[in-house]
């Protein structure tokens, strides 16, 4: 909320969301760096064979749930679903129900990929999180699904272009 009495409030304001969204976008380039040099897998990698190994979808997601927990395009878990299936890590397969419909399946290879290398992803959020309490781990995801709920209820609609400005 804007003081409209003080305009360097607003340019305060300004200044921290803009910091708050330059840390989030510099902790995802981190992350895929960091997660491919030292797991050899991409994030995105890691998420989806993390999502298709929970006890919950051992019959595999579909493909557009999938994309859909994960919050990325069709496009972009098209190709990373590319390379899994080229390691014999996730097979597509028809759903049942629908033919049309593609589940995404975690191939015994891929369940076995994904166990061996548990200890390094568990070692990899130990030494990221070591300088955090547990209050401040669980107060940290509270905050960003407050973010990201935020997020999803930006609009922009009454807003003008650039060109506009």
């Amino acid at each position: 909320m804007s003081n409209p009495i003080d305009p360097a409030y607003d340019q305060s304001v300004s200044a921290i969301h803009n910091r708050l969204f330059f840390r989030m976008f510099q902790v995802g380039v981190t992350l895929e760096r960091r997660s491919t040099k030292e797991i050899g897998i991409t994030s995105v990698q890691w998420s989806v064979l993390g999502a298709l190994s929970r006890p919950k979808v051992v019959e595999g997601m579909l493909f557009s749930d999938l994309a859909e927990y994960l919050g990325v395009s069709r496009q972009n878990l098209d190709a990373v679903l590319k390379r899994l299936e080229r390691d014999d890590q996730v097979k597509r397969v028809a759903d049942t129900v629908d033919r049309r419909a593609k589940r995404v399946v975690l191939t015994p290879t891929g369940r076995e990929f994904w166990n061996n290398i548990q200890p390094k992803i568990y070692e990899f959020y130990r030494q990221s999180m070591e300088e955090f309490r547990f209050d401040d781990k669980v107060a940290f995801v509270h905050y960003l699904n407050r973010v990201r709920d935020g997020m999803e209820k930006v609009d922009l609609s009454k807003v003008g272009s650039p060109s506009d400005l």
